[in-house]
């Protein structure tokens, strides 16, 4: 934003990094890994969500996966391993994961398995607030 931009004017050249968000880190691998803070770019221009029931939520910003049992709604067409934006059903924005099965096949698979692999929620602000930049 341009506020923050004029705030950054005021910092020296040599002890600024960047001005701006960060959206994630290079892992010693050299992949991205996008970061929670990327949440807010992320949620509305998302093309595949899935909705989680209330019960589940609180083990969603724990850092737990998302389980058939938790779920509550996704987005038709959704394929499997496709990044998906995590709501709450008040259509809130909780996080974001990696869909570990395709819209077809959450209706057939059994309450406990896994449907949303656990990439980043809103709960790493308060677990890694001191290691999140």
């Amino acid at each position: 934003s341009e506020k923050l931009l004029k705030v950054a004017a005021s910092v020296p050249r040599d002890r600024l990094v960047s001005p701006g968000s960060c959206f994630g880190k290079f892992t010693k691998t050299q992949k991205f890994r996008l970061s929670v803070t990327a949440l807010d770019f992320l949620a509305p221009y998302a093309k595949y969500k899935v909705w989680v029931k209330p019960g589940s939520e609180q083990s969603f910003l724990y850092g737990n996966h998302v389980l058939k049992s938790g779920l509550g709604r996704i987005t038709e067409n959704t394929a499997q391993y496709q990044g998906v934006v995590v709501y709450s059903m008040a259509d809130v924005p909780l996080g974001f994961g990696v869909a570990a099965k395709s819209t077809q096949e959450c209706r057939k698979v059994d309450p406990m398995a896994i449907v949303v692999f656990h990439q980043a929620d809103v709960g790493e602000y308060v677990r890694n607030e001191d290691t999140l930049t």
